[in-house]
């Protein structure tokens, strides 16, 4: 995706909105809200395709979410795009780290603000 857009911005292939001293501009909450949207959607989709990695199965990826992440790449800037959907594989990988550690018995280490509740602090 080019720029922020969505229906109130720049195409796919057009570059970010710039102020007047040539320096991109963030997306305003609007902007924002439209992708976290679009994300969640297109996660959704995923998550009921039980693809975690949309990256490395992008093909599959398309053939059963297709829409919704066209909608994702379309509302979100290509670079949160990428981190969005590194972040997903992480964040899996990570709990799933958790929780075999839970299995195995291991215990937290004091001071690291992880509990058997819930994961690390944010």
């Amino acid at each position: 995706m080019g720029a922020y857009s969505s229906s109130l911005a720049a195409s796919k292939d057009s570059a970010p909105n710039v102020s007047a001293d040539s320096t991109p501009e963030a997306p305003n909450r609007s902007q924002r809200s439209h992708c976290w949207d679009a994300r969640d959607a297109f996660f959704g989709c995923l998550n009921q395709s039980r693809i975690i990695d949309s990256i490395t199965d992008h093909e599959l990826a398309r053939e059963r979410c297709g829409k919704e992440g066209a909608a994702f790449e379309e509302n979100c800037a290509r670079s949160w795009v990428h981190y969005f959907k590194k972040r997903r594989v992480m964040e899996h990988k990570r709990n799933e780290t958790i929780e075999k550690l839970k299995v195995e018995g291991a215990q937290p280490l004091p001071g690291t603000g992880i509990t058997a509740s819930r994961g690390p602090p944010n």
